[in-house]
């Protein structure tokens, strides 16, 4: 589960992150209010960002026609224009594919005075099973990019999940960063809680970039995360019952929420030929085969090794709500999986549905005469696969590709 910027500083500061004074609004009147605040405790520039869940805001544009999803801006008066330009309008970003994404929020924050833009992340290495620190010394640039050209500045640390972060870890890392004097000694105390905030949220990924030096009221250095991304994983959020509220389902695909309901795994794409699979390694080599031969998929659909006929009847409901979906694969082995689940559900969703799209099915493993069985004697019209290659040849010649 993705939040977004300002959801992702509160957990952060919760434990300990400096983040800069600021709140989330959803009207340019809220955002003058707060921007006058702002400007009133001493500030002298206030930032306007759209929150969306996608990167490369400030370069992006709206479909109105405005430039940049984040703005800085000297005066109240100013900050609340940029809000009503933003406000009720699609942004697009290199992330949010031409399509965009409605901007209702907007982070309306005070801009420190930044010496220098670093990098940090905390996320698992799945190589070694444990979490690993990345820093570099070129924030406010795409990791990717930094990694391909600058490999040599990105500086990673290990960390063992039992102790979790050393202190001589984060003085390690607040070396490779330079860091020196006050803001030494803020980076390490930063690091510290960067890492305690990944841990105690379970989160899959914490990213700040950029992580500035910022010289404070007193004029010591200091460090603050000025930007933050914060990935969590659903399988632990029966344990994190604040953060599910996080949850902005506006954010989301409408479809893949409607699957979200019923716990199955479904990711739209652009092809023609859905796909309904049990197991996520089989339904990625079933979007390969239909590749191979010629055609696309449509979409990624795990229903799981214990599905029921209930979560198979949604599936085709979820399948069918998708206008570019010219056929079905379904492609299921049955380890866990009783085949004859899946094909009583498949029986009840089509007749439900009244399914006119051709349909193609290949069943294999547990109870797998039972199921072909119950589909024969359904009195659907359907075409069986005797093995996954045969399914994906029969599928992509029924819609004609």
């Amino acid at each position: 589960m993705n939040i977004h910027e300002f959801q992702a500083k509160q957990l952060l500061a919760t434990h300990g992150v400096t983040v800069p004074t600021g709140a989330v609004v959803t009207k340019p009147e809220e955002a003058r209010a707060i921007a006058e605040t702002l400007f009133q405790g001493g500030n002298h520039l206030v930032v306007v960002k759209s929150q969306i869940h996608a990167g490369g805001r400030g370069k992006g544009t709206f479909k109105s026609g405005f430039q940049g999803g984040v703005k800085l801006c000297k005066s109240a008066e100013d900050v609340q224009a940029k809000a009503q330009a933003m406000l009720g309008q699609v942004l697009v970003t290199k992330q949010t594919g031409p399509e965009g994404r409605l901007v209702s929020k907007l982070l309306i924050a005070a801009a420190p005075e930044i010496k220098k833009e670093l990098y940090l992340a905390v996320l698992l290495d799945r190589t070694t099973s444990r979490p690993i620190i990345m820093a570099s010394t070129e924030g406010g640039v795409d990791i990717e990019e930094v990694a391909e050209k600058h490999p040599e500045k990105i500086f990673k640390e290990t960390i063992d999940p039992a102790v979790g972060i050393m202190p001589y870890q984060a003085r390690k890392i607040a070396a490779a960063l330079g860091l020196k004097g006050d803001a030494f000694n803020s980076g390490i105390k930063l690091l510290i809680n960067v890492y305690k905030t990944w841990w105690e949220c379970d989160a899959s990924m914490v990213e700040i970039n950029p992580l500035c030096i910022v010289t404070g009221p007193d004029g010591k250095e200091a460090l603050s995360a000025v930007d933050a991304k914060v990935s969590l994983d659903d399988n632990a959020l029966f344990r994190q019952k604040n953060i599910q509220d996080m949850r902005d389902l506006a954010e989301e695909a409408p479809l893949e929420t409607e699957a979200s309901k019923y716990s199955l795994n479904y990711i739209k794409l652009d092809g023609s030929i859905a796909c309904l699979v049990n197991g996520a390694g089989l339904a990625m080599a079933t979007m390969d085969i239909i590749q191979h031969y010629g055609a696309m998929p449509a979409n990624f659909l795990d229903v799981g090794g214990g599905a029921s006929k209930e979560q198979v009847s949604a599936a085709f409901k979820i399948i069918l709500q998708d206008p570019n979906v010219k056929g079905i694969l379904v492609n299921i082995f049955g380890g866990i999986m009783d085949c004859n689940v899946i094909a009583t559900g498949i029986v009840a969703a089509v007749k439900e549905t009244g399914l006119k799209l051709p349909l193609v099915v290949r069943l294999e493993g547990n109870n797998v005469a039972a199921g072909k069985k119950t589909l024969a004697e359904s009195g659907l019209t359907l075409i069986t696969g005797d093995s996954m290659a045969d399914a994906a040849q029969k599928v992509v010649k029924a819609v004609g590709k």
